[in-house]
């Protein structure tokens, strides 16, 4: 029996050898990080009473290598993911989940992208990106206790900017059309204006009754963004004749509370004119959105149709497709997927295809071409960097008609009292003179349906200084933004363009209150922000009507009767707030992903148990049931999932509590009054510290987010040194005073 044993003992070596090979192999097979170059960078980092950074540097590369510290101090858990993102190794941290990233990564060759395009932007935006990852750099040498991933570091500006390419899609919903295509599910597809069998919704004030088109499919499903039932943001500015003489610009943001795409805060200054105040997501060295010191902009998601899918035909070998008559290669790369699995990554083998029209998914049904708008651009980056640093309408609008940021709707406003709403979309320039369904899945042998770039952006819905001296989005059509006389028509723009018509509850609510108020001063416009009311339209309507003709008895009866009773009110205050909050979110989420309609019944009696379950009655106050939580606080929240005061999207706890993941987070209030600088106010739902217990801001904002206060923005400097609750330098060499 000794060879058994040895038998045993070696196969008992070999499965430890294995065991040992993959825990450790992703890191040393991981291509090598790009060599940053040699500089040295000093900032200076002061924080105000909240933690809120102000980052100044004598030039904005500096400001950038200090954004990278301070925002590293605050949250480099999850800097680190987005990192690991940008080098196609998530899924060494976050598993499967995570490989999907890093597949969609290799699939729409986003370090190809960045290869290509990132040495042509212009050098002192290069030079953004450098510093950035010289700060993250740093960061990581000095805290290596931190470090999530071997070799991730260091990293160059080129790797930020995959990052960039990679995500950039996913806001307009490419995952909508890969989840899908991968899965060999068929593609929900929204029909613009105007085509025979989907006919346009009713606007505010058109006659009621009137069928409302499908929605765009936005199913997202990877952790780039959020999933399509909670999308949402709302944007508002007023003019000074509407607003008592102040210029307000409200941001409204819908973002989740944690993660790759929630907002940081932050306030840059530079001797070389970069003074700007707002937020960004973890991995820019530039806010997104917020305002500096003449002007200022938001966003909202906007949903044109930016994507078309070509059906291949395929020869018998199936490594060729067919062109104009020609057969062509498909280019095949296989590519090595991190998968952790426990202790253990697991290296996945997967074949990535493209094809001329784009990157291509093999399924049952077939290959399948994508083709999506901004594709194989990186124009973004410098895009944003410049509107960062206008200081008037035209300089600013003359980096939108770049048309380089590839989609999101911009609503503006500045200091001489403009306000102006932008439908901005590099929708692709698809050729007049060819016959195609546009909508539908296209033939793949044609090449005249490959178009190049993107509409003129004269042809995009744009509206400034409307006369009613207000404009607002909240994710819906561009064709209700100004009120009744000032809205654009529908009719005057290209319906190939794809350009959506869908209203959400919070656009019908927001229309409405803005009509109706003769000023919008502050104390209205804070009113109109922080509704909780829904009205009777679309989907909750068709909702409400299934209640009303739904027969039940014994608690699910009694369960329709609370609903029907309900005041259309998530404001805490009504009996049948919980209920009706459990009730909305699938049939919105129905609503904005073109699903069918859920069973009333069936949806009804889920909430019914689950408040049985957890509060033993179906009327606890909604403030019970819908938390707002984080370490050892937990608040009652209001709002609901389509209300402007949005309580979106939430984790169901062991508790049966909700506790808010996705809705209102980032809110900026900005206001010029004449002959007064700029001053803003915002808040965040937890603080500027959102991994870090240890923090004293790690939670200080939470009450000021439930009770609908904001704090003072300190971006004049002389402000902040009054409210400092810390200062120090940052050198890439060395770090001076203490935080």
């Amino acid at each position: 029996m000794v060879w058994v044993k040895r038998g045993a003992f070696a196969l008992l070596g070999v499965l430890v050898l294995a065991f040992l090979v993959l825990a450790t192999w992703e890191p040393f097979a991981a291509s090598a990080a790009s060599s940053p170059p040699t500089r040295n960078y000093t900032a200076e980092i002061i924080r105000d009473d909240f933690g809120v950074p102000h980052i100044y540097g004598k030039t904005d590369a500096d400001t950038a290598y200090g954004v990278a510290i301070a925002h590293a101090e605050d949250d480099f858990f999850t800097l680190q993911d987005v990192v690991a993102m940008s080098r196609g190794r998530y899924g060494a941290i976050a598993g499967e989940d995570g490989a999907k990233v890093d597949y969609v990564y290799h699939l729409i060759d986003a370090r190809g992208t960045a290869e290509r395009e990132y040495p042509s932007l212009p050098a002192d935006t290069r030079a953004l990106f450098e510093a950035y990852a010289a700060g993250l750099n740093q960061y990581a040498a000095e805290h290596p206790g931190e470090v999530k991933l071997g070799n991730l570091f260091p990293v160059a500006g080129i790797d930020v900017a995959a990052g960039f390419a990679l995500r950039q899609p996913f806001f307009f919903g490419l995952d909508a059309v890969i989840g899908p295509l991968a899965a060999g599910e068929p593609l929900r597809r929204e029909h613009g204006p105007d085509i025979p069998g989907f006919p346009r919704p009713p606007l505010p004030g058109a006659e009621p009754g009137a069928e409302p088109a499908p929605k765009q499919a936005r199913t997202l499903v990877l952790p780039l963004g959020e999933d399509a039932e909670s999308l949402g943001s709302n944007a508002f500015a007023v003019a000074p004749q509407k607003g008592g003489g102040v210029t307000t610009l409200i941001s409204n943001s819908h973002q989740p509370l944690r993660g790759g795409v929630a907002w940081y805060e932050l306030v840059v200054e530079s001797d070389e004119g970069w003074h700007f105040a707002g937020a960004n997501f973890p991995g820019s060295p530039f806010p997104f959105l917020g305002h500096n010191e003449h002007l200022g902009w938001t966003n909202t998601v906007n949903t044109p149709d930016m994507i078309d899918v070509y059906q291949l035909e395929l020869d018998d070998s199936g490594t060729r497709y067919r062109l104009d008559g020609q057969w062509r290669d498909l280019e095949s790369e296989w590519v090595t997927l991190p998968v952790r699995m426990g202790p253990v990554v697991l290296p996945v083998r997967k074949e990535v295809l493209r094809s001329v029209h784009g990157p291509v998914i093999r399924n049952d049904k077939g290959a399948f071409a994508i083709r999506y708008g901004g594709i194989g651009q990186l124009q973004q980056l410098d895009a944003y960097y410049r509107i960062n640093k206008a200081t008037s309408f035209a300089e600013w609008e003359a980096q939108l008609a770049r048309l380089a940021i590839p989609s999101t709707n911009f609503i503006y406003a500045d200091e001489t009292g403009t306000i102006a709403y932008v439908y901005n979309a590099a929708i692709p320039d698809r050729p007049e003179n060819v016959t195609a369904d546009w909508r539908s899945v296209l033939p793949g042998n044609r090449s005249d349906l490959i178009w190049q770039g993107a509409v003129d952006y004269e042809s995009l819905p744009r509206i400034v200084n409307p006369a009613s001296g207000w404009l607002y989005n909240s994710n819906n059509t561009p064709f209700t933004a100004a009120g009744a006389g000032s809205d654009l028509d529908p009719a005057a723009f290209d319906p190939v363009m794809g350009i959506e018509l869908k209203q959400t509850n919070r656009s019908w609510r927001a229309y409405k209150l803005l009509s109706e108020a003769k000023v919008l001063d502050r104390a209205t416009l804070e009113a109109i922000k922080y509704d909780t009311g829904y009205e009777r339209q679309g989907y909750v309507d068709r909702l409400f009507d299934g209640l009303e003709t739904l027969e039940a008895e014994g608690q699910l009866a009694e369960a329709r009767d609370l609903l029907i009773g309900w005041d259309f009110n998530a404001d805490g205050k009504g009996k049948a707030d919980a209920i009706a909050l459990l009730m909305i979110l699938p049939f919105m989420g129905a609503d904005y992903n073109n699903k069918p309609f859920p069973d009333v019944a069936e949806k009804l009696q889920a909430a019914a148990d689950h408040l049985m379950t957890h509060f033993g009655r179906l009327d606890p106050p909604m403030g019970e049931l819908l938390r707002l939580r984080q370490g050892d606080l937990d608040l009652p929240l209001d709002g609901g999932s389509d209300t402007l005061r949005a309580s979106t999207m939430w984790d169901v706890a062991e508790d049966g509590r909700l506790s808010l993941r996705h809705g209102d987070s980032f809110i900026m209030w900005i206001e010029w009054a004449p002959g007064q600088k700029v001053v803003s106010r915002s808040i965040q739902p937890f603080g500027a510290a959102t991994t870090r217990p240890a923090n004293p801001h790690y939670t200080d904002q939470m009450q000021l987010f439930v009770d609908h206060k904001l704090k003072p923005v300190h971006f004049w400097r002389d402000d902040l040194l009054a409210k400092a609750s810390s200062r120090r330098t940052v050198t890439t060499t060395t770090a001076t005073g203490t935080r």
